[in-house]
């Protein structure tokens, strides 16, 4: 069927050229945030860009891919305790952070191997199970004295306004490669072909897409993500102790923020994040309480609202802001507004 003549196919609506002229914007300034805001925003910003990394890798594995996990605190934890061990080799602190996230990447492809193979509860059971194996054998490493922990001991050299500034620009650049890495991936072939094995993973493979192939490709972006995301809290935190970095506390807080915000969008996990690390930062001392508020916002969007806040503004309003997909536009439309239907 032919398209009317007044209709066309675009992926750059002006409604996204705004949008990412005004991400850049927003960026901008943000890249300056140790030279504009008081301490304590600027660390409390790096950590919105830690939760930032981990909502965004968790909705590329369980939103995207179809894996769902509940061991992502596998990763986390070792990101943290690989960044521990290259600083007390001797290399360098933040240089040892980056490391550690492609270190605990390559890890992850072996892992995959035998995950991968595995489906539905059986990966997400399987996933928790790896992440309890890599805490016991993290607390046999005597530099980590067991449950007692360790520090990040080269942070002492810097200055507490360096290591702040240093954290931050760390974090903030983590967090921006990782979403411009995750949106290509998302925008290109992989991205297409991944969301098919999601759909239907047999269909897929009918049609030459190479399942395996493109689960290990994805499973080590989210454990490379997630534990890039673990060396940068430890560097915000200075203190590494297994018990905290390897709780499924982390996993849970990333299902929180992709269930709320939208799973399977792009948008949807830094919207979760940020609503998120607002919660925590307005009521996270109020203990027990907090977290079992936490718990029913997510079983109430599970059972009622399964897309989230971004998947109800895009089923009442069908403009999308990142060109992700195409759009079908009437010219007469698009010049007025610039929008569209996505296919």
């Amino acid at each position: 069927m032919m398209a009317a003549p007044d209709m066309r196919v675009e992926r750059w609506t002006r409604r996204a050229q705004g949008f990412v002229v005004s991400l850049l914007l927003l960026a901008l300034v943000l890249a300056f945030g140790p030279l504009l805001f008081s301490a304590g925003i600027t660390d409390r910003l790096s950590e919105l860009f830690v939760y930032v990394m981990l909502a965004v890798t968790w909705n590329l594995l369980a939103g995207y891919g179809g894996l769902v996990s509940v061991g992502q605190q596998a990763f986390f934890g070792l990101g943290a305790y690989l960044a521990v061990r290259l600083s007390a080799a001797g290399v360098s602190v933040y240089p040892a952070l980056l490391l550690a996230g492609l270190m605990t990447g390559a890890l992850a492809l072996a892992i995959g191997e035998v995950m991968l193979r595995l489906e539905g509860g059986e990966f997400a059971i399987g996933m928790w199970v790896v992440a309890e194996l890599a805490h016991l054998l993290v607390n046999l490493d005597p530099l980590v004295q067991g449950e007692t922990g360790t520090s990040l001991i080269a942070l002492d050299a810097f200055s507490a306004a360096a290591r702040r500034a240093d954290t931050y620009w760390a974090a903030f650049a983590a967090m921006v490669l990782l979403l411009v890495l995750v949106f290509a991936v998302l925008r290109g072939r992989l991205g297409t072909a991944l969301q098919a094995i999601r759909d239907d993973e047999i269909a897929a493979a009918s049609l030459g897409v190479r399942v395996l192939a493109t689960k290990r490709v994805v499973f080590m972006l989210a454990a490379g993500g997630a534990a890039l995301a673990g060396a940068l809290w430890l560097a915000t935190a200075i203190t590494f102790q297994p018990h905290a970095y390897f709780s499924v506390q982390w996993t849970a807080y990333m299902i929180f923020m992709t269930l709320v915000g939208g799973l399977g969008t792009f948008e949807g996990p830094v919207i979760g994040a940020v609503l998120f690390f607002t919660v925590e930062w307005l009521f996270g001392a109020s203990g027990v309480w907090y977290l079992i508020g936490l718990g029913a916002a997510a079983l109430g969007f599970a059972l009622f609202a399964p897309r989230g806040l971004w998947g109800a503004f895009t089923e009442r309003f069908p403009e999308r802001l990142l060109p992700l997909g195409y759009h079908v536009v009437g010219a007469r439309a698009a010049a007025a507004a610039g929008g569209g239907e996505e296919r």
